[in-house]
């Protein structure tokens, strides 16, 4: 039987995906979520948001409030869901963080931005902001922390949602023969630093990795 890494826990729906596809599944969270004691400033209009992690904390800090006055810009169709599920109005929402940024500056350039992030967030929108003089405040509201794991033996496959996930993994471990399943291009860019047999998502989700994975798998 073929074997495949998840180097993220994944949700029963997700997991359901794998129990006909006759592959075996391992999983473990490559990575640990430090969500920061901060106060979230409210008296802004517009929040970007590019992770499900930044929305937990400003619904936490926004409880009982009336939300639909918060403008929410928004990257990956998770991170849409869990704003509009809760009340936040959703102006715009891509794929990929650059996409964003290309919006606000053809469409919103006079307004102002607070950028809710994590430690580890990329430079595309501040570049992005800052060639175009658009007006924004960032603020860091969790941090990613690295949990490393040894494996003892190699995998078909593994599954990796970021670069801070293959950071995490090649701490412990090798990548060998393993194809690697990446659920965009930038995680795909860290992982052509120590591979050639990659495989990306045609759309950043985490369901289309796994997809992507057992229809690899499934055609050998």
């Amino acid at each position: 039987m073929k074997t495949v890494l998840s180097t993220k826990m994944l949700s029963t729906s997700q997991k359901e995906l794998f129990l006909n596809s006759g592959l075996g599944l391992v999983e473990y969270d490559a990575l640990k979520i430090e969500f920061l004691n901060v106060k979230i400033p409210l008296d802004h209009t517009n929040y970007i948001f590019t992770s499900k992690n930044t929305v937990k904390v400003f619904l936490k800090q926004t409880d009982g409030l009336d939300r639909s006055k918060f403008h929410a810009f928004c990257v990956g169709d998770k991170t849409r869901s869990l704003l509009e599920e809760n009340g936040v109005t959703v102006v715009e929402s891509t794929q990929y963080a650059s996409e964003l940024g290309k919006i606000i500056v053809e469409n919103y350039q006079q307004e102002a931005f607070l950028f809710l992030c994590g430690s580890k967030r990329r430079d595309d929108l501040p570049d992005i902001f800052k060639t175009n003089n658009v007006r924004y405040k960032e603020m860091m509201v969790y941090r990613t922390h690295l949990s490393p794991k040894v494996f003892d033996r190699s995998f078909d496959g593994i599954l990796f949602y970021s670069p801070s996930g293959i950071q995490s993994y090649l701490l412990e471990n090798k990548l060998g023969n393993s194809t690697l399943f990446c659920i965009g291009e930038t995680t795909a860019a860290e992982a052509q630093k120590y591979s050639k047999n990659i495989i990306i998502a045609n759309k950043p989700t985490v369901e289309n990795v796994l997809v992507q994975a057992i229809n690899h798998f499934r055609h050998l």
